[in-house]
This record gives structure tokens, C-alpha cells and sequence, in this order.
């Protein structure tokens, strides 16, 4: 099993940055795939940002060259977030995807809001 805790959302203005972590615990493997998704309010769940196996990322066009996502050797995953606009606005998910099962894990979420 694994679990996955968010924290280092809250209220920021537009144009401002904040730092998303996520802590994971439990059993995580080279070839699993963790990233953050974010749902807006009446909007479907999209992919924001993912590290890869080997450690190559993608992004989504909407916030390429404003966030970041990194990793650390303790596996705890980060989502820079700069320049942010009103339109981030969302909960924002870390996920794990197991790469043998394909099952995915979630955290329960942060909640990013950017004013005007």
C-alpha cells in the first residue's frame, strides 16, 4: 500500500508562488510514475506535471515554464509553482501510478486558490 499526503497549498496572489510537497510512505519502486494532477471547481481531473521513470518530466502546455516538479533521493515529490494565475486555481492531487499494475494512488489533496 502506499499513501500520500499533500501540503503547501493556500491563498496567493496572481502573479505569486507557492511550493506543493508531497510525502509518500510505504513500498515505492524506480519504475513508478508520480506526479501532480488538480481539478477545478465543475472541471474534469487534469494532469499538471509527472517525473517519469528516469527521471524525465512532462508537463501540461497550460503551465510549462511556470512550474517545476522535482524529486528527492527520499522519494517526497515538489511542485514549484510561480507566475501563478487566477485559472490555477484547483485541488491539487499527488499520484503514484504502479508500473507493473498500473493501479494509481492518491492523496487526498490541496487546495491552491489564486485571487485576482
Amino acid at each position: 500500500q502506499v499513501q500520500l499526503v499533500e501540503s503547501g497549498g493556500g491563498l496567493v496572489q496572481a502573479g505569486g508562488s507557492l511550493r506543493l510537497s508531497c510525502a509518500p510512505s510505504g513500498i515505492i519502486f524506480s519504475r513508478d510514475v508520480m506526479g501532480w494532477y488538480r481539478q477545478a471547481p465543475g472541471k474534469q481531473r487534469e494532469l499538471v506535471a509527472e517525473i517519469l521513470s528516469g527521471g524525465s518530466t512532462n508537463y501540461a502546455d497550460s503551465v510549462k515554464g511556470r512550474f517545476t516538479i522535482f524529486a528527492d533521493n527520499g522519494k517526497n515529490m515538489y511542485l514549484q509553482m510561480n507566475s501563478l494565475k487566477v485559472e490555477d486555481t484547483a485541488v491539487y492531487y499527488c499520484n503514484l501510478r504502479r508500473a507493473t499494475t498500473g493501479m494509481d494512488y492518491w492523496g487526498k489533496g490541496t487546495l491552491v486558490t489564486v485571487s485576482s
